[in-house]
């Protein structure tokens, strides 16, 4: 089977997922309507949020491969005891560059990452339950490429934080419009032990910057939570498996048919662990993620990746 085969089948297969596993769930709660989302944002909980992911967070020297993702959203939640429902928007900038940033365009080698940069805007509706069951549909919208001022961006926060200045983004992947629908389902949770739960979570991107399918089991052990807005303090390990058929921050824009020396691993690994808190009106997390080597073409060695991710949200 050739490689082109092989992606066309793993992108049939996420959308048969996608399919078999909302259709139980959108016949019992409905699809996204602007009624319902004016109803919730009119009677509902507001929280603002703010996640920020970067691997300098972690202190060391290097600086590379996913190296920034910075998101602001607003949700508005209503809810009763046995569950929720939950529209929200988020706006998001995220970057990817060689495997060190001081190096110069002539020292990146053919087979490193390139430079992309994604900045987009997106809206969602997730429906939980105190089970652990939830389903979350949302859509993405942005650009790849120069015009999501990515060079800017991280030259501007180097510059403030007195880091080492990105030299490489002249080389960056070309502007592409891009549209992604995400989806999430988890069919419940198990509770093992008092105080502890796990639950998996099936996981899809379809569109031209990102297609992929995934599944994640988390576990969590402390004050836990029934719905994701109550009052919660726990700690948390997060593991997944990633199926990737497509991903522009690697090849370019699907449309654009950039020629580059490197393509995306079909299966790529990680494994995060943190802690959560939130009461009312304020929450945290904050964790360290440990991402295998996306690129094909690079050993394990080279191109797995860690970073940090904090996340700040505050009831309105």
């Amino acid at each position: 089977m050739s490689y082109t085969s092989h992606i066309a089948g793993i992108a049939k297969f996420s959308l048969l997922l996608a399919a078999l596993l909302a259709r139980p769930v959108l016949a019992d709660t409905g699809i996204p309507s602007w009624d319902e989302f004016s109803q919730v944002r009119q009677t509902g909980k507001t929280v603002l949020q703010l996640d920020i992911d970067n691997d300098s967070l972690l202190l060391k020297k290097d600086d590379g491969f996913y190296t920034s993702g910075n998101r602001i959203g607003q949700t508005y939640t209503k809810a009763d005891a046995l569950q929720s429902l939950t529209y929200g928007w988020r706006f998001g900038q995220d970057l990817y560059t060689a495997s060190d940033i001081k190096l110069l365009p002539r020292q990146i080698a053919k087979i490193d990452h390139p430079y992309a940069g994604w900045l987009y805007a997106g809206m969602f509706r997730e429906k939980s339950e105190a089970n652990g069951k939830s389903l979350k549909l949302g859509l993405d919208i942005g650009c790849l490429g120069p015009c999501a001022g990515g060079e800017w961006s991280q030259t501007h926060l180097h510059r403030l934080i007195n880091q080492p200045l990105p030299q490489g983004w002249s080389t960056q992947v070309r502007n592409e419009w891009g549209m992604v629908l995400t989806g999430e389902f988890s069919p419940g949770r198990l509770l093992p032990f008092a105080g502890v739960d796990v639950a998996p979570r099936f996981k899809g991107h379809f569109g031209n910057i990102f297609t992929d399918a995934s599944a994640e089991l988390l576990l969590r052990a402390g004050s836990l939570n029934a719905l994701p807005e109550q009052a919660a303090s726990y700690g948390f390990l997060r593991t997944e498996v990633k199926a990737v058929a497509y991903n522009a921050s690697i090849q370019g824009g699907y449309f654009n048919k950039q020629a580059n020396a490197v393509s995306p691993k079909t299966m790529v690994g990680e494994v995060e662990l943190g802690y959560l808190w939130r009461n009312d009106q304020y929450g945290l997390s904050a964790s360290i993620i440990r991402r295998s080597n996306e690129i094909r073409e690079l050993s394990n060695g080279q191109g797995a990746q860690n970073f940090a991710r904090l996340q700040f949200f505050y009831a309105m």
